[in-house]
């Protein structure tokens, strides 16, 4: 069985960045799972969660992939590597990028460092898997958000991007993500064919993180 992953992405919201970041991450710290438990966090972020939670796998929201060089504002992987980033998302809903540009950063990062794609539908998740990144996650951005799981709203696009994963790939992991918010969406995330889910206001948005985040792993 593939390991099972809940992956929290921080985006900007105010209850998880700066000092609130820092909190957030040291809370995912202390959750007793078997899970792969990964904050996503700010580069701005980046290393103060990790000298606060220095067990917990941190990854950053985007990279860049640059040299080193006149590249004003962009962000180099190898500078995320050295502050302790272990992955990456790229394409994200929110900051959508150019095949292109996924396809050098795979190229750019070293053996053992995460990169995470995610896909919009189907088709995106089967191009993207063609280019061998760690995990796809498939995200429907009508449901980022939302009170809904994409598990229950929309449970074909999980099963059928799964499958057509595969059909690809034995080797490359998938997630999926929007709208959930709880232990029954992630279990049935794993039952659809994934390996685990990709959340944010579940997490970053409730009154209490601890509970929530244990009720996302209490199934798996």
């Amino acid at each position: 069985m593939r390991e099972q992953l809940v992956v929290v992405n921080f985006k900007t919201y105010e209850t998880a960045h700066g000092i609130a970041a820092e909190k957030l991450a040291l809370i995912m710290e202390s959750i007793e799972t078997d899970a792969r438990m990964i904050a996503v966090v700010s580069a701005f972020d980046l290393s103060a969660v990790v000298s606060v939670a220095p067990n917990l796998e941190v990854w950053t929201q985007h990279l860049d992939p640059i040299s080193f060089g006149s590249n004003t504002g962009w962000l180099h992987p190898e500078t995320a590597i050295q502050r302790g980033a272990k992955g990456t998302l790229i394409n994200h809903a929110e900051h959508k990028v150019s095949i292109e540009h996924i396809a050098m950063l795979l190229d750019t990062v070293p053996e053992g460092f995460t990169v995470c794609a995610c896909a919009a539908d189907i088709d995106e998740a089967r191009a993207l898997s063609a280019l061998m990144p760690d995990y796809v996650a498939v995200e429907p951005p009508e449901l980022i958000g939302g009170d809904i799981s994409v598990t229950t709203a929309d449970p074909e696009i999980v099963s059928s991007t799964a499958r057509a994963i595969r059909e690809i790939s034995e080797e490359v992991g998938i997630l999926c993500g929007a709208g959930v918010k709880n232990g029954n969406d992630v279990v049935r995330a794993i039952e659809l064919g994934t390996s685990g889910v990709l959340l944010a206001s579940g997490v970053t948005k409730v009154e209490d993180a601890t509970q929530a985040l244990k009720d996302l792993v209490s199934k798996i």
